[in-house]
């Protein structure tokens, strides 16, 4: 099955880490990604932007309203996601767990809903 770990973390407190840390927090997650490769558990992951270059899109009435950066004001903001594949929760989990962010901030581990069962859901 294949889950996101989508990653949330403070980007003020990112921005404004020391460099050292920064080298640091990279390195690991070179490291993590690298482990996720050899597991055969990755499938994709990157780094986004910062919310300052978002754009959300919402339809109302038939009308698109595009509005500049992010919808919701939160400390943690969506940072990075990583696609796997994991025999269950528990082994998604024990992922998340071993990137980087579940110590600075938050890894949300959300199973992807697989088109054949959505399609076998809404019949």
């Amino acid at each position: 099955m294949r889950y996101m770990l989508l990653i949330y973390n403070d980007e003020a407190a990112m921005a404004n880490a020391p460099k050292e840390q920064t080298q640091q927090t990279l390195a690991a997650y070179g490291a993590y990604t690298e482990a996720l490769k050899k597991s055969g558990a990755y499938i994709a992951g990157e780094r986004l932007r910062p919310t300052q270059a978002a754009t959300s899109v919402r339809l109302a009435s038939g009308k698109t309203n595009v509005l500049d950066g992010p919808y919701a004001d939160t400390k943690e903001q969506l940072a990075g996601f990583y696609m796997i594949e994991a025999t269950d929760i528990d082994t998604a989990i024990e992922w998340g767990a071993r990137c980087p962010a579940s110590s600075t901030g938050t890894v949300e581990v959300r199973p992807i809903w697989e088109m054949a069962e959505y399609v076998a859901a809404a019949e």
